[in-house]
């Protein structure tokens, strides 16, 4: 559900970077107070898992279309929602400028529909509701698949009210919508259980995690986290399905094709311009002749060492992101607290 830039007017764009923002600031000051530095290195790793873990789309049967999980429930479950609001912003930060994963004008809203909806709506009203004090199997399972699901809805309306705010006439608003919402419904379903295996298993070998206490090592599940991305990131993405995903499929079933085409405006051309110039690896692999790039599309699994390579790299920087910010939180806790 990454949205390009072509889905947004500038307007738009700056009023979910604008908010995107405030929400961050609120999210690092709230980690600030809880002073909780076992959670950083625990942070880096989830962080590169969701990086790797969005690359693989999974084929929705009967559709044509595919999904990948957004990650942001997963997150706010192991880490609370403050730390997921940062780690998804770092993950989708990483996606968008070294990976040309989604738009620069639009990362704000991409953050926000990723990030916001499961950490500061789903996960304190749905899965907190339901778990309370007593994590069991089936009550993450329900609170999972139930929260993601709420999310995931939450999230595909807000693209479409955004395309609709940005005076997007390709994609008229109830059609655009009678799409969006039924099809991320399949996909949150399955990203549900998909969260729900995570959780227990990381509930099965370091249940402090789940019970949020602080004063063990979380080194069990760092090791574990780091071997699930790496594996993920560099072999697991070659499984991934070939069909648009849901946003794809959404446009395409309205416009005729998967992207719009962009408009020309200043500000959206100058923001591509920074993307070319940062996008290391766009799309997630190596630069190859287009003869060839045709082929490789046609084959699966897409044994492409420029995915594992992306897979790998990328987590690796969300990885960097997030335990530099950790490290700066740190720093102005100690300094803030000595003055």
């Amino acid at each position: 559900m990454h949205m390009a830039d072509a889905l947004l007017s500038p307007a738009v764009g700056g009023v979910f970077w604008a908010a995107t923002a405030a929400t961050t600031a609120y999210a690092a000051k709230k980690l600030r107070q809880e002073e909780n530095e076992k959670l950083i290195p625990l942070m880096g790793v989830l962080g590169a898992f969701v990086f790797a873990a969005q690359m693989i789309n999974f084929t929705i049967p009967g559709t044509g279309s595919s999904g990948h999980i957004g990650g942001g429930m997963l997150l706010a479950i192991l880490l609370g929602p403050n730390a997921a609001f940062i780690v998804i912003a770092s993950v989708l930060t990483v996606q968008a400028l070294f990976f040309a994963d989604g738009g620069l004008l639009a990362l704000g809203a991409n953050i926000w529909n990723l990030g916001f909806y499961p950490s500061y709506i789903a996960y304190p009203f749905i899965y907190k509701a339901i778990v309370k004090d007593n994590p069991t199997p089936k009550k993450i399972t329900l609170a999972s698949v139930l929260s993601v699901v709420a999310a995931l809805q939450l999230g595909a309306f807000s693209v479409v009210l955004q395309t609709k705010l940005s005076g997007i006439s390709e994609l008229p608003f109830k059609n655009f919508l009678m799409l969006m919402q039924p099809i991320h419904l399949a996909i949150g379903i399955a990203e549900g259980f998909i969260t729900a295996g995570v959780v227990n298993y990381i509930r099965s070998i370091q249940p402090e995690i789940i019970e949020k206490k602080t004063t063990v090592s979380y080194k069990k599940a760092v090791i574990a986290l780091s071997i699930m991305a790496v594996i993920t990131g560099g072999l697991l993405s070659w499984f991934a399905s070939t069909h648009p995903d849901g946003l794809e499929w959404s446009i395409m079933n309205v416009y005729g094709e998967p992207e719009l085409e962009q408009k020309d405006n200043p500000i959206v051309n100058k923001l591509q311009s920074i993307q070319e110039k940062t996008a290391i690896l766009p799309d997630y692999s190596l630069p190859e002749p287009e003869a060839t790039t045709e082929e490789a599309a046609e084959g699966w699994p897409n044994a492409d060492p420029g995915t594992s390579l992306s897979g790998i790299l990328g987590g690796l920087i969300v990885l960097l992101v997030v335990a530099a910010f950790g490290m700066g939180l740190r720093r102005f806790s100690r300094s803030g607290n000595s003055q």
